[in-house]
């Protein structure tokens, strides 16, 4: 958890080195404390080592007069003059943490002189001559003059220091570059200097806090994220682990150019070390189920520009349960959870009755909430009992109302559902393992509420036993079954379409527009006071996540489909099992072959090769017993070789055009050939003839399915069709007869088609680069992807049809939700992938250059590279156990592989 990483830091800029001064313990002079002096942007600091002594803290807008000591004329607290002593006189002093004990801070006013003296006595002019120019920073009547003033010291410091190179790890270290940039952390920022080398990134902070230099190894970077901060785009995080909530280091650069190198030298670095990772490639880990509900919420947060680090961009969580009342947690009523499909603010049907009509009488820019669900107060709302000294600094010394703390988590949501201005969510550590922002652990004296209890520990509701029980059953809820069907709502309202213009209002979930990205250009405001008073406004206020999503969230895949409503044919498509209860058993075993099969998909190896075509290889289709493989070719002839004798057995022509596909009807009896002849041909195997000819299009005919007496034909003449087929009561006897059921017209030359398993859905693939999703049972367009540049080369639907998979001449391979018509995963190749197979997680592709590319579409990235055809590799088959695969190619090879495990 941040906070409990992060110690005593301020809200301040720390522009100087910490020294020890003399004011020292007990075995010092009389009056001396030992301790740390820090020169923040606006107050000086003084630390003692002995932790019974407090924290003492003076404003210096509140210092009389500031110098050597002996120059000053006032009443000294500390020991005579000596020459590495510095004067300060001021009317006020904070004193924080008095005996060690977090607690509202002491202030005593009055004329007073408190002497420093350093330890290292050349150091005096120097500190003196900064304390000096911040206190007239200070005292400037303008915020805006100030903060600019405070500027211009912190970059004088800044341009006369460089990193220290003899901190580099390595003598054989190369510098790549070096810039200022600050740490930042939890209300504080450090200026100092980064530096990164071919191995090592380097921060070394000017002031030597919290230690003189932060050292990360480029080999543990798991992940970066560029930030907003201030609005502007100046942060980048690096985190060192994948799933953690906090990062390694967050720097604040000066300039966007700067953030943007050192962005892109790690990012050169990872590419060939770990997988870069994208909202749209753990959407497809999530949908599938190798990311927990929480684990996406986090990256989803990460994504958007949300940092720990950050208290005006803290993670933002999803309220879940809707029950603090009841002795027990029933996951299994839906009335148990929040309606995740609304915004805080519009659960209270009243309560946003009288929110929209405000609404409606307000001039321009209208809002409907005058509160976020997200800002600094609320995250230290939550986090007083661990952060006590952030809510301390946030709040001038003071803690909160005893009646306005968190003191219940059924009284917060109450008034959650109820307040005129309370809209808040949740955060993650709600939904976490560490249960110390519960509990008064640091027996803080937080007040005594009207009732007169003391606030102490959060009360929890009757269902949950103890903080850890509460948590556990907060996780549970977060990772049950009905969140799961319904969290993409949440999504769409908080990172997603649903966060900005007509889909916002509709959703009644329009924040006020300082709260967007790009509701104010900072850099267009010339008043400096303006500038800094916008600044504070929105930082306080909290701020919208930037947006990932424009298109509607796709909904998770869980097994529990009859919960899913039946609104159309997509959904009852994947909600019926095509597996009937008396083959569930066989259904389980071919299951768990599959499943080990593509485990093991990068263990292939060629078993046989024969060069039986004179062009390239267009189709492959196989008997059910696999012991006859038929082939079709641009040599314009259907191929029929035998697997058992090794020998090819027939070779058939239909006209002198090219076959661009073929396929085996059910009984093994028939085999169809499409060609570019614009025709479809029936051939009969135990009658060794064609038996008929369907004339259907009105150009090549690139593509055929079969299912349930259903031919499916796509063309170069812009259509796909489908028609309905008879078959013969004698194979070989009698001519099929065929209707022409529907016509799918597209813009352009359609180049290939799939059925999905149950037959209700169709992707096809165009000339263009368009992937489009029909609706068979309606004859429709679901969904139109322009997702390549250049022609589609195959698409195919995953075993559960969720997902479509395409791959262009682009060098492209996209997943698309079917759901949404969502792109939600890219990856790219060097070269064009012609055909492929995959099993919704891994994909076996045939590039142009004739290689078997393994990828891993979850952890975005090339597994394994097989060496196959000497030319592209035109078409692959896969048998059902997966165990067996046969490729074609341009090199006029068929090569039969086996997996070896």
């Amino acid at each position: 958890m941040a906070f409990i990483r992060k110690k005593r830091q301020e809200q301040q800029l720390q522009l100087y080195s910490k020294e020890r001064c003399v004011p020292g313990p007990r075995d010092a002079p009389a009056g001396k404390i030992r301790g740390s002096l820090k020169i923040c942007s606006k107050s000086v600091i003084f630390e003692p080592d002995a932790i019974s002594q407090p924290i003492i803290k003076i404003p210096l807008r509140d210092c009389i007069n500031i110098g050597k000591h002996g120059e000053n004329g006032a009443n000294r607290h500390f020991a005579k003059a000596k020459s590495g002593e510095i004067s300060l006189i001021f009317s006020q002093v904070y004193f924080i943490k008095e005996h060690n004990v977090v607690a509202p801070y002491k202030i005593e006013r009055g004329k007073m002189e408190y002497v420093f003296e350093l330890d290292v006595s050349g150091k005096v002019e120097d500190v003196v001559e900064t304390l000096l120019q911040l206190h007239r920073a200070s005292c400037l009547d303008k915020l805006g003059d100030q903060t600019a003033m405070i500027t211009a010291i912190l970059q004088s410091r800044l341009a006369r220091t460089s990193f220290d190179k003899n901190r580099f790890q390595s003598v054989s270290e190369k510098l790549h570059m070096e810039c200022k940039a600050e740490m930042v952390t939890p209300l504080v920022t450090n200026p100092g200097h980064v530096c990164i080398t071919d191995t090592n990134l380097y921060f070394q902070p000017l002031n030597g806090y919290p230690k003189p230099v932060v050292q990360i190894t480029l080999q543990d970077v798991r992940r970066i994220y560029k930030r907003r901060h201030g609005l502007m785009p100046l942060g980048l995080e690096v985190f060192c682990t994948e799933d953690d909530l906090c990062s390694d280091i967050y720097l604040k650069f000066y300039e966007p150019q700067d953030r943007d190198d050192l962005y892109f030298y790690i990012a050169t670095y990872l590419e060939h070390h770990v997988a870069e990772h994208t909202a749209e490639s753990y959407m497809l880990q999530w949908q599938r189920g190798h990311l927990s509900n929480y684990q996406y919420l986090l990256h989803l947060n990460n994504l958007a520009d949300r940092s720990c680090n950050d208290l005006s961009q803290y993670p933002v969580f999803p309220w879940i349960i809707n029950d603090y009342s009841s002795a027990e947690l029933d996951l299994s009523n839906p009335g148990t959870f929040r309606d995740l499909s609304k915004p805080v603010g519009a659960l209270n049907k009243e309560r946003l009755e009288r929110l929209l009509t405000r609404y409606q009488e307000m001039p321009e820019p209208k809002f409907m909430y005058g509160s976020h669900y997200s800002s600094p107060g609320y995250v230290l709302f939550y986090l007083v009992r661990i952060a006590p000294e952030y809510m301390l600094c946030l709040q001038n010394g003071r803690f909160d109302n005893a009646d306005r703390m968190f003191n219940s988590i059924a009284e917060t949501w109450k008034n959650c559902l109820d307040g005129a201005t309370d809209f808040k969510e949740l955060i993650p550590e709600f939904y976490g393992d560490d249960v110390s922002f519960l509990v008064n652990s640091l027996k803080l004296d937080l007040g005594k509420r009207q009732g007169g209890q003391m606030v102490d520990d959060v009360e929890l509701p009757p269902w949950a036993s103890s903080p850890e029980d509460f948590l556990r059953k907060s996780k549970g809820a977060l990772e049950s079954s009905y969140v799961s069907e319904h969290l993409h709502e949440w999504i769409d309202l908080i990172f997603g379409y649903k966060q900005k213009g007509s889909d916002a209002v509709g959703a009644h979930n329009v924040f006020h527009p300082l709260t967007y990205e790009g509701g104010v250009d900072l850099n267009s405001i010339e008043d400096p006071d303006e500038k800094v008073a916008m600044l504070t406004q929105i930082l306080e206020f909290g701020q919208t996540p930037k947006q990932l999503f424009v298109t509607p969230h796709p909904r998770r895949i869980t097994s529990k489909f009859k919960s899913l409503p039946q609104t159309s044919s997509y959904n009852a498509s994947v909600a019926c099992s095509p597996v009937s209860p008396g083959e569930e058993s066989f259904e389980d075993l071919t299951e768990e072959s599959k499943t080990l099969a593509w485990n093991n998909i990068t263990k292939l190896q060629l078993h046989e090769q024969y060069k039986i075509h004179k062009e390239a290889v267009t189709g492959i289709a196989v008997s059910r017993n696999g012991s006859s493989v038929f082939t079709t070719s641009q040599d314009s002839t259907l191929k029929m070789f035998s697997k058992e004798s090794k020998m090819l057995q027939r070779s058939i022509s239909f006209s002198n055009m090219a076959l661009s596909s073929c396929l085996l009807l059910p009984g093994d009896a028939t085999v169809i050939s499409s060609s570019w002849d614009n025709n479809v041909y029936f051939y009969s195997i135990a009658f060794g003839r064609r038996q008929d000819t369907l004339m259907g299009h009105d150009d090549a005919v690139s593509k055929i399915c079969w299912h349930d007496n259903r031919l499916y034909s796509a063309s170069w003449d812009s259509t796909v069709k489908v028609w309905s087929g008879v078959p013969a009561e004698m194979p070989g006897t009698k001519r099929h007869h065929f209707d022409l059921l529907a016509e799918l017209e597209h813009d352009v030359s359609v180049d290939t088609i799939s059925l999905n398993a149950a037959s209700t859905l169709l992707v096809s693939g165009t000339k263009e680069g368009t992937v489009n999703i029909w609706d068979l049972t309606t004859a429709t367009l679901l969904h139109q992807s322009p997702c390549h540049a250049g022609t589609v080369c195959d698409a195919a639907f995953s075993p559960d049809s969720r997902h479509v998979l395409s791959t262009g001449a682009d060098g492209c391979l996209n997943v698309i939700d079917v759901q949404t018509g969502m792109l939600i995963s890219s990856m790219t190749s060097d070269e064009p992938q012609r055909c492929f197979i995959w099993d919704g997680n891994s994909v076996l592709s045939g590039s142009q250059s004739g290689e078997l590319l393994v990828w891993d579409l979850l952890g975005a990235k090339i597994s394994e590279r097989i060496q196959g055809h000497t030319g592209a590799v035109t078409c692959i088959w896969m048998n059902e156990q997966c165990s067996n695969i046969i490729t074609g190619g341009e090199d006029r090879q068929i090569m039969f592989w086996k997996l070896q495990y």
